[in-house]
């Protein structure tokens, strides 16, 4: 089996797993405990937490809160603070963020404003920044677009949004960008997302990166934990699997940075380009690439490289129930509905070879020639 749907998820890191073992089968206590023994894990759950803040932030300016993954977080962020007036976003957001600024139209809370996307996948910045205004109260930018890959300086983003109204809280999803893109969170920066699973963490574990003096209010009650923002018993075991996850993915970010681009060009150019479009662009994330089999179903291509031992994605799995059938993202950069139904997600990690590259381009094209001669 060739797994090339790493976007999705990741194969979980073994050595991190085998690390963490201790806290699920003899240190399991719970760090709230008030005996020594419960002491010392939230002792340990403190250094997790800094080594998975300072890998991409400046502990003297920012935190962070563990949620229950990036959803949580996306949504944790946009509940607390856009609140009043209207909050902005885009239109290639996850649908961690999209669905909830629907909700919020549908509660009359905000005036959600949608900002269009360039060819590439990209917000347009001066269409971004026409939206805000003295009545804005919240901003949230994907930082790599889990569909096309697309990078959004979200950085420089931040400074502008904060030039034209300083009191903007801005909230960036970087689930697709931690442990991927070399990076430092700017202190224009408010909130950001990040996800254990996209790295080889497990699921369910999660966090939200907030600048210390922003004062973010609670977003499930209860015992009080995460000093009262986030309640619930910690998943010791999740988080420090996390942690070591990191400190392994962090190591040869550099690395795997140069030589995942080199897959996904390899796997790009041995493409039948009479039958596949690239959608995602070159300076985008390496680790994905978005193709489209213009006039052909990406669904049925997905099922049949299923059956030769290839797993690919079509978009977002997160978006899988969806009744809409096809990429609003795709279609947000201008694309048709024949190019956005020929849609496939390829998405790698540092596990996968050049060999698998390689027969992933055979049964591509194999198949991909294959659906197109049924179609005449």
């Amino acid at each position: 089996m060739i797994y090339l749907d790493n976007a999705a998820t990741t194969q979980p890191n073994m050595v991190a797993l085998e690390h963490a073992q201790d806290y699920l089968t003899t240190r399991y206590y719970n760090p709230s405990a008030l005996y020594r023994e419960g002491y010392e894990v939230s002792g340990e759950l403190k250094k997790a937490r800094s080594a998975l803040l300072s890998k991409v932030a400046d502990e003297t300016l920012f935190e962070l809160v563990f949620t229950s993954g990036g959803t949580e977080a996306d949504n944790q962020a946009v509940f607390a603070f856009a609140k009043r007036g209207n909050a902005v976003t885009t239109a290639g957001e996850h649908s961690a963020i999209s669905a909830v600024f629907a909700e919020l139209k549908n509660r009359g809370v905000v005036e959600p404003r949608i900002a269009p996307l360039e060819r590439n996948g990209q917000v347009d910045v001066e269409k971004l920044l026409a939206l805000i205004d003295e009545k804005t109260s919240f901003v949230s930018v994907m930082h790599v677009n889990n569909e096309l890959g697309s990078i959004n300086d979200v950085n420089t983003i931040a400074k502008l949004v904060k030039q034209k109204n300083p009191r903007v809280i801005f909230h960036s999803d970087g689930v697709q960008a931690y442990g991927k893109l070399p990076f430092k969170i700017a202190k224009e920066i408010d909130l950001y997302s990040i996800s254990a699973h996209k790295l080889g963490g497990l699921k369910g574990i999660g966090g939200l990166i907030k600048r210390k003096s922003l004062a973010l209010p609670a977003y499930i009650f209860g015992g009080g934990q995460e000093l009262g923002r986030r309640s619930g018993t910690e998943n010791v075991f999740g988080i420090q699997q996390f942690a070591f996850a990191a400190e392994e993915k962090f190591l040869t970010l550099k690395a795997d940075f140069e030589r995942i681009m080199r897959l996904r060009e390899r796997l790009w150019d041995g493409l039948d380009q009479t039958i596949f479009q690239r959608l995602s662009p070159t300076d985008g994330t390496p680790y994905i690439l978005n193709v489209s089999a213009v006039g052909l179903r990406g669904e049925v291509l997905l099922h049949m490289a299923n059956d030769k031992g290839l797993l690919i994605g079509t978009g977002s799995a997160c978006s899988s129930n969806s009744k809409t059938r096809y990429s609003k993202v795709v279609l947000a950069c201008g694309y048709d509905e024949r190019v956005a139904d020929g849609v496939l997600r390829l998405s790698f990690s540092p596990k996968n070879t050049e060999e698998e590259i390689d027969e992933a381009i055979k049964i591509l094209n194999e198949i991909g020639l294959d659906l197109k001669n049924r179609m005449k």
